[in-house]
């Protein structure tokens, strides 16, 4: 299901993003999607600091040995 929203921004953005829309030929939904890719990939990027700053405590190596251990098992137990 789609969700309508009704946002503000400022005019010069409004002219920006029209014209880099409409220079790479996007029609009819670019905007709404552009603006859900954006969203998207803010949220994704806020997640992973999210993460980082919890698991700053613990040490890189430690965490890297635990990520490789993790990869080995899956790749183990998916063969």
């Amino acid at each position: 299901m789609d969700t309508r929203w009704i946002i503000k921004v400022s005019g010069e953005l409004d002219r920006e993003l029209r014209i880099y829309l409409a220079e790479r030929g996007l029609k009819r939904g670019a905007l709404s999607h552009f603006v859900e890719d954006a969203v998207r990939e803010k949220l994704f990027r806020r997640t992973v600091e999210d993460v980082k700053e919890r698991n700053a405590e613990y040490p890189t190596d430690e965490v890297e040995a635990d990520v490789a251990g993790a990869v080995s098992e899956a790749r183990h137990t998916g063969s």
